[in-house]
């Protein structure tokens, strides 16, 4: 027993003052020896000293106005997340969450709006009524371009695009159907074909007059180059009355005062149009030059040539009408220039009866001008007459000896 703490009387006697509580305490078994003995007695509370009264604040209490304002409040927020968070991760896997390109829709620019006029607007007009030409030939298919002249169906394409062919052919139009074609007429010379297809609401073009054309007019190009249809091309107009012989080695030889363009043009627009920036057609395109040697194949430098379409309708109607194609002539013949100051080609022979010797020309003229356009290579005489249509009257400058002089030609039809 620890000293100083009350305890049993001396003898284990029970004395009147001796504690009850201490009676066994020494026997109790869950005591801890070594801890100190004590009772704890409530002391008496005197009245008016009780203490304040506290309140839990963790006791389950009666909720608030404002606990129940602020349940509404987090459970919609918690909603709206939740709702936000499933509605991205549906779009995601739904492909709607790429990224926005680009600024807010604004007003169509006015360059971008393909107005009628515009090249966009012309192109759209004039492609529907432009279609690529399949010749059959015992060498294999031949192709190129061409365009639908009247509503029956009589299509203009080159003579060098259908030369050599079996009589079968087809057109494909630009919506990719095709159909079987015939062929009316060719000229060789004019280099001008004409073949028909029979279908119904074909849109025949707008025809130009070539004769208004002037140094610097756009102009498109529409074909089907190296077998790629619906193709256009822009340029401008870049010489008039460049007058040309062509054909190949063997074949016959062409003459035309052809329209120059930078436009591009390759093999397989033969036979297509030269469309002004009205979107009417003022050219037959019909050749290149090309830097190229023997066996290598030509392309585009930026010099391309169309035959006037004034020409071209004429030699058209010609072959519509009768099978063929008149031949304008001037009843003379050039045998080169003269190499002299001032030009010009010396006349080497002149048809009796003829529209030159009508007019007072004679051998030995030389001719300097026809409607103002100087003469230079006798090329220029027979491509420049073969330009007007038979029954034209045309002012020709030429020299005789030291005088110069004046005269009017009316051109005829070749007799063939």
């Amino acid at each position: 027993m620890a000293p100083g703490w009350p305890g049993p009387a001396a003898g284990g006697s029970n004395s009147a003052d001796a504690s009850p509580w201490w009676s066994d305490a020494l026997a109790d078994p869950w005591r801890d020896p070594s801890a100190p003995t004590a009772v704890v007695v409530p002391g008496v509370v005197a009245p008016g000293t009780e203490p304040e009264p506290v309140t839990d604040p963790d006791a389950p209490g009666r909720p608030t106005l404002r606990h129940l304002l602020l349940i509404p409040v987090i459970t919609a927020l918690l909603a709206g997340t939740l709702g936000g968070a499933l509605g991205y991760a549906f779009a995601v896997r739904g492909g709607a969450g790429a990224a926005v390109l680009g600024g807010a829709p604004a007003e169509v620019p006015a360059l971008a709006q393909r107005k009628p006029e515009s090249l966009a607007g012309v192109a759209e007009r004039v492609l529907p009524s432009v279609v690529t030409v399949r010749v059959s030939s015992l060498g294999g298919t031949s192709e190129g371009s061409g365009f639908i002249a009247t509503a029956d169906g009589h299509v203009i394409t080159n003579d060098h695009v259908v030369a050599g062919g079996t009589g079968k052919a087809s057109v494909v139009f630009n919506d990719g159907s095709t159909a079987p074609a015939t062929i009316v007429g060719q000229d060789a010379e004019s280099d001008i074909a004409v073949i028909k297809v029979s279908r119904p609401g074909l849109r025949p073009v707008e025809f130009g007059d070539s004769d208004a054309l002037a140094v610097g007019d756009p102009v498109l190009a529409i074909g089907s180059p190296l077998s790629l249809a619906n193709t256009v091309t822009a340029g401008i107009v870049s010489a008039l009355d460049r007058t040309m012989q062509a054909g190949e080695p063997g074949g016959p030889v062409r003459y035309y005062a052809a329209i120059q363009t930078d436009a591009a043009v390759n093999h397989g627009n033969s036979g297509g149009p030269l469309v002004d920036g009205a979107g009417r057609v003022v050219g037959v395109n019909s050749t290149i030059k090309s830097l190229v040697t023997e066996g290598q194949e030509a392309g585009n430098i930026g010099l391309a040539f169309a035959i006037p379409i004034n020409q071209a309708k004429r030699v058209t109607q010609d072959i519509i009408g009768t099978g063929k194609a008149r031949r304008t002539v001037i009843g003379a013949r050039a045998d080169g220039p003269t190499g002299v100051v001032g030009g010009g080609l010396r006349l080497a022979e002149v048809e009796p009866s003829g529209p030159a010797d009508g007019a007072g020309l004679k051998v030995g003229d030389v001719i300097l001008k026809i409607n103002g356009r100087p003469m230079t290579e006798p090329t220029d005489l027979t491509a420049l007459v073969r330009k007007y249509a038979p029954g034209s009257v045309v002012t020709v400058e030429y020299r005789r000896g030291t005088t110069r002089q004046n005269t009017s030609v009316t051109l005829a039809a070749d007799a063939k």
